[in-house]
């Protein structure tokens, strides 16, 4: 693979420094991008970052993640139009040693190109606030801090000296990584281009030595949406903030317009594949979506993942799922309906209950008997995928999957979860 040639045909190419290229079809050279555990997951917006690094581990190179323990305390501004506030330091340790698994689902830690794992407060733990004045804030002017992006977009509205050091803090990240790992790449979104080219210019003074720097676009839908946000915030990583069922579901669900997009930024497959798979589906969007959410859940989830929220996706929308494969549901698949339908709770000590008072006293499915009544007749109502055809039938602890959730739908569309306490 040549890595800025994968690049290029992705769209994932922003911006390099001149003679970098070169470089890399010349020789097998150590390259970072930096993340700063500020969130307590890595999200779907770092998985972007993580593919960059993927590419290169895959071209042969060695990728080092640089782990933000220090910079995560200080705050970038890029990307920010207004002053971030700071975590404390229990959580962004918590964060970090969080995030460290994570990193290690994606890249590979063994073999010639290992990835490499380095936190940068080991650059400043032993370092007082004099030394880094000293060996840190006199390589470069105010002038030439206060020419970037990152700095300038802040100026009316604000920017403290905490969130201005962080420049210098990156690009002394960089000399570090120099001068231990021989390390003469770093890569990152295109708001970082600002604090990149720093690095550069810390070790052509510091270390008196040539480095580069390579850039991609930042990833957003044909709307103009930032990636990675969902109506209920960022799509996370961690199966606890985000279900696998709602991250395959997210995929699904994406704007056809950002389909080219999403498989080129996010997919490991060979442009070969990936041309041919939209021309195969050219006329079959949701076919395309459905692969990709099973390349992507694949990747974050795993295989049972896949296969579970499958499962979870039939009992939902395919009518003819049956009780059976409905029962054949472990408690974490019910659990996932049970976020993504209306769900109530009744006292299963009142269990046997008629069907009619449990489904309009106990659990409001129903405004009025005389509704539900109707429903029944209408043969629009079941328990666990089971039609019920009489208004006096009894619900008994026995129908109870896993001694607490009930099933009931009402038509086609309409699913609840009832859950016993």
């Amino acid at each position: 693979m040549n890595f800025i040639e994968e690049l290029r045909w992705r769209g994932m190419l922003n911006d390099m420094t001149p003679g970098i290229e070169e470089v890399l079809e010349s020789k097998k050279i150590v390259g970072y991008i930096g993340f700063d555990p500020t969130a307590p997951s890595l999200t779907i917006g770092n998985y972007v970052q993580i593919q960059i690094l993927k590419f290169f581990q895959l071209a042969g190179h060695t990728p080092i993640i640089l782990l933000g323990g220090a910079t995560g305390r200080i705050g970038d501004p890029s990307g920010k139009d207004k002053e971030r506030e700071l975590k404390s330091t229990e959580d962004l340790d918590r964060n970090l040693a969080f995030q460290l698994e994570q990193f290690k689902l994606f890249l590979d830690f063994e073999g010639p190109n290992a990835a490499i794992i380095v936190n940068n407060y080991d650059f400043y733990k032993d370092m007082n606030v004099l030394e880094f004045l000293r060996l840190v804030g006199k390589t470069l002017t105010v002038n030439y801090m206060m020419s970037k992006d990152s700095v300038k977009n802040r100026l009316e509205t604000g920017l403290s000296f905490t969130e201005f050091s962080y420049q210098l803090l990156q690009a002394y990240d960089y000399q570090c990584l120099y001068e231990k790992y021989d390390c003469i790449l770093q890569m990152g979104g295109s708001d970082q281009w600002g604090n990149i080219t720093s690095g550069t210019e810390f070790i052509r003074r510091n270390s008196e030595g040539k480095a580069y720097a390579i850039t991609t676009p930042l990833l957003t839908k044909a709307d103009g949406k930032k990636f990675g946000k969902s109506e209920q915030g960022n799509v996370w990583i961690d199966p606890k903030l985000t279900t696998p069922y709602q991250f395959y579901q997210f995929w699904l669900n994406a704007d056809d317009a950002d389909l080219a997009k999403y498989w080129r930024y996010l997919s490991l497959q060979s442009r070969e594949a990936i041309e041919l798979l939209e021309t195969v589906y050219a006329d079959n969007p949701n076919e395309l979506k459905r692969l990709l959410a099973e390349e992507l859940t694949t990747r974050v989830h795993g295989m049972d993942a896949v296969s579970s929220v499958i499962e979870v996706s039939n009992i939902l929308f395919n009518k003819n799922a049956d009780a059976s494969q409905l029962k054949s549901l472990s408690t974490d698949q019910l659990e996932t309906i049970q976020q993504e339908v209306v769900s109530f709770e009744f006292e299963s000590s009142n269990l046997p209950i008629n069907i009619i008072d449990l489904l309009t006293e106990q659990c409001p499915i129903f405004t009025s008997k005389s509704e539900a009544r109707r429903a029944i007749q209408n043969n629009a109502v079941s328990i666990n995928k089971v039609k019920v055809t009489d208004a006096d039938y009894l619900i008994s602890a026995d129908e109870l999957m896993y001694e607490k959730y009930l099933m009931i739908e009402n038509g086609k569309k309409n699913k609840h979860i009832l859950t016993g306490k």
